[in-house]
């Protein structure tokens, strides 16, 4: 205890007198800016609007070292069901059934596309309009009710998910509310409310993916003709979805003024045209096919496209404001409209296959009792449970008017990855059911369009290793900001500015040094005298796991603060980057992981599913940190990358207690997906079951409790040796008869386009029956 003492009370006086008392010595101030100033590279006007967009919140708390799980909990204050008003329950207890029950996932993949009836439906019942407000014919809906939607309508059809998706996230109709000129927004909200009009926005392009604001291929020169000042535009657009079908387009521009005709009225620079689908020279309608995916995407281009000033979105007080606008809107879309499709493959995944897991037998006993398919199962509930937790927790963020856009990027590249590790545990658990295409698989066309997920909005591979640490290290870190506006600029004050926030720094790196090094030997005696059944109570399970996320928030800070020596090198070590937001996404995950539990308490099972999920986060923050240490890179290299394992973990080996989940917690963990529980409950809300005998999920899950019933019978049997009564003869009977039907798969007499052509014979076929040779009439049979 007098080491703990000794650092966690010295380490914080010397950080606070730092901080506080910076020393006056001009000479020393100004040599040190201008070191600094020549190491800092040029900040571009990009770079420069992405730190000022957005705003930041909780992220900024774990940056600092100091996050709150109470302060967590009474700002957001109501998750799941909670968070959604009686007329959003109510349309997705209906409408959204409904839209549901006239939408065949097989057939529309066959197809390539929705039916007519669906899109009717859509239209009509504003599923294009639920984020456009009230007072413009919108549903003016909650975005946790957006999510809810989505999460129901791609466990019955993803390509339904994405179709709804993009009009409530990322298209015009969120831009206009917020940015739209009042003739634009009387014009285009209530033809987008009432479905006249479908929108879809057009950013990517063939040289400017990941990287789409660069804006490679889209231009626009600002001309004035017959007296009309507008813009001529060039563009090159692809990975449109809905372009296809859309009747308005927001066109992502580069906009050049080299005549000055805006005289001061808006900028050059980023730019959204807003282009209804018969603007002249305008084309859309080729379609991309994304994997099997039916949804619509597709190009949109133009060549010297002639725009009026009024087509701009918000006019020309607007231009070159679109990388703001897209930035803060962007949030929704991979924060929310991209996770709830993760939520939908957990919610749909977890309760169906945990189903078959108990109805299917192999060796003439359920595969949910095979140790392999429990390890499975219980990555399922675990990454499950992150997913609604982490997506509950966003939907709050984003419906108390954030637009927090490095946790929306965390949500975007570790939610979606952790979809697709449900998805493809799942397939391995279904085996053939889940590879045999037909309308009895509901797991494989999840699997074949949750690489798009990965792809749009930002690659993940990109997301993180630049976007969440790059902007997290900079943006919320407490100083950086400052810091950084000082070395830009040419201000009389500039270094002084640059000297006080330098001493804030260092008053932050010794503080979360101290709480490092002091929670890093806490920490570890703490899990190694915990008892493996604490997590039990409710109370225990919170306070242990809190203090286990305070200690890695402080080991990232510290860590950050290490990388920000590196300099403007920082920016191309993408390795380094990557680790760290491993790490920050792990922390944050388990924040909501946490969060989730204190509004969800009481759901049986609840306890040992979040220990499992907590377990597994903090040896993913651990592991991470770890490696980011051991390859700190060059110059600074082993030195800081040992001085960055000392700060995380002083102890060594003793430092790093987090290990994976026992044996004894996953086995838990998976039977509370393959009996009835509270969790397998929590999994059963926001999916479609139709109820009908021709639905796969819906004879599971009818199947689940007969089959429960019935082992118990034939264990009953067995232990007291005796033949079954009729009514357990029944139950018996109806179990076999429903673990019959769980294992078929389809089988069609003819696939592919060929074979539906009259007369056509599979040319191996043919080639068997005229081999040359042969001797007519002869067969085996023949020749015995």
């Amino acid at each position: 205890m007098a080491m703990r003492r000794t650092v966690t009370s010295a380490t914080p006086k010397l950080a606070a007198q730092l901080a506080a008392k910076p020393p006056s010595r001009p000479f020393v101030t100004n040599m040190a800016y201008k070191m600094a100033k020549g190491m800092m590279p040029k900040i571009s006007d990009t770079e420069r609007t992405a730190l000022a967009c957005g705003t930041v919140g909780f992220d900024k708390d774990i940056f600092a070292g100091n996050p709150s799980l109470a302060s967590l909990v009474d700002k957001y204050p109501a998750a799941g069901l909670d968070q959604l008003s009686d007329e959003e329950k109510s349309f997705l207890d209906n409408e959204c059934d409904h839209l549901c029950s006239i939408i065949d996932d097989y057939t529309v993949v066959q197809n390539a596309d929705l039916p007519p009836q669906a899109w009717d439906y859509m239209r009509k019942e504003g599923f294009f309009a639920m984020k456009i407000p009230k007072e413009w014919g919108g549903k003016g809906f909650s975005t946790a009710a957006v999510s809810a939607v989505l999460c129901k309508l791609g466990s019955r059809c993803s390509d339904a998910n994405a179709t709804v998706a993009v009009p409530n996230s990322l298209g015009p109709g969120e831009l206009l509310v917020r940015y739209g000129t009042p003739e634009q927004q009387q014009y285009f909200l209530p033809r987008l409310a009432s479905g006249q009009l479908i929108p879809c926005f057009g950013l990517t392009g063939p040289h400017s993916g990941s990287d789409a604001t660069s804006l490679i291929g889209s231009y626009g020169t600002v001309e004035e003709r017959d007296g009309v000042l507008g813009v001529v535009a060039t563009f090159r657009k692809r990975y449109i979805t809905l372009a296809p079908v859309a009747g308005v387009v927001g066109v992502g521009l580069d906009l050049r003024d080299p005549n000055g005709l805006l005289k001061g009225k808006g900028a050059e620079g980023f730019t959204v045209a807003l282009l209804e689908r018969d603007h002249e020279g305008l084309r859309m309608g080729p379609r991309h096919v994304p994997l099997t995916s039916a949804f619509m995407n597709g190009t949109v281009e133009g060549d010297d496209v002639w725009i009026p000033m009024d087509h701009l979105l918000g006019g020309q007080e607007r231009c070159g404001y679109g990388w703001k606008m897209f930035v803060e809107c962007l949030a929704e879309g991979r924060g929310v409209s991209l996770p709830a499709g993760s939520a939908s493959a957990a919610r749909t995944l977890n309760t169906g296959v945990g189903a078959y897991c108990r109805a299917r037998k192999q060796f003439k006993v359920p595969i949910a009792e095979f140790g392999g398919i429990q390890e499975a199962l219980a990555r399922m509930g675990t990454q499950g449970l992150i997913t609604v937790a982490s997506t509950d927790l966003m939907n709050a963020i984003i419906d108390n008017h954030e637009a927090p856009m490095v946790l929306s990027s965390i949500m975007k590249q570790s939610v979606t990855d952790r979809g697709r590790n449900i998805i493809i545990d799942g397939m391995d658990i279904m085996g053939g059911a889940g590879i045999s295409r037909g309308p009895k698989n509901f797991v494989g066309n999840m699997y074949m369009s949750v690489p798009i997920a990965i792809t749009v909005e930002g690659a993940n591979i990109m997301t993180r290793s630049f976007q969440i640490m790059g902007q997290g290290i900079t943006r919320c870190h407490p100083h950086m900001v400052p810091i950084i506006d000082s070395l830009d600029s040419d201000d009389k004050d500039a270094p002084k500015v640059f000297r006080d926030n330098l001493f804030k720094m260092f008053g932050h790196v010794f503080y979360n040094l101290g709480g490092s090094m002091a929670r890093g030997v806490t920490s570890g005696v703490s899990t190694m005298f915990r008892s493996s059944s604490a997590y039990k109570n409710g109370d225990k399970l919170t306070s242990h796991h809190e203090a286990q996320l305070l200690r890695l928030s402080q080991n990232l800070a510290y860590s950050a603060d290490l990388a920000l020596l590196l300099g403007g090198r920082l920016k191309f070590e993408e390795l380094l980057l990557g680790r760290m937001a491993d790490a920050m996404s792990a922390i944050y995950l388990g924040y909501a992981v946490l969060w989730h539990y204190q509004h969800q308490k009481g759901i049986e099972g609840l306890e040992a599913m979040t220990e499992h999920a907590m377990l597994t986060l903090e040896h993913e923050a651990q592991e991470a940190l770890r490696e980011a240490a051991a390859n700190f890179p060059a110059p600074l290299g082993s030195a800081f990358g040992f001085l960055m394992g000392l700060g995380t973990s002083p102890l060594g080996e003793f430092s790093r207690p987090y290990r994976p989940p026992s044996d004894a917690l996953t086995k838990e963990v998976a039977d509370l997906l393959t009996k009835p529980s509270g969790m397998r409950d929590l999994f059963n809300t926001h999916i479609y079951v139709s109820g009908e005998e021709s639905d796969h999920l819906s004879t599971l899950l009818r199947a689940f409790p007969v089959v429960i019933e019935a082992d118990q019978i034939q264990k009953a049997l067995r232990k007291e040796q005796r033949e079954p009564t009729s009514a357990e003869a029944q139950t018996l009977a109806l179990a076999t008869e429903l673990r019959d039907q769980i294992v078929q798969v389809d089988v069609f007499e003819k696939h592919g386009v060929l074979e539906q052509q009259e007369g056509y014979v599979r040319p191996a076929i043919a080639a068997t029956e005229s081999w040359e040779g042969a001797v007519e009439n002869e067969s085996f049979k023949a020749v015995a």
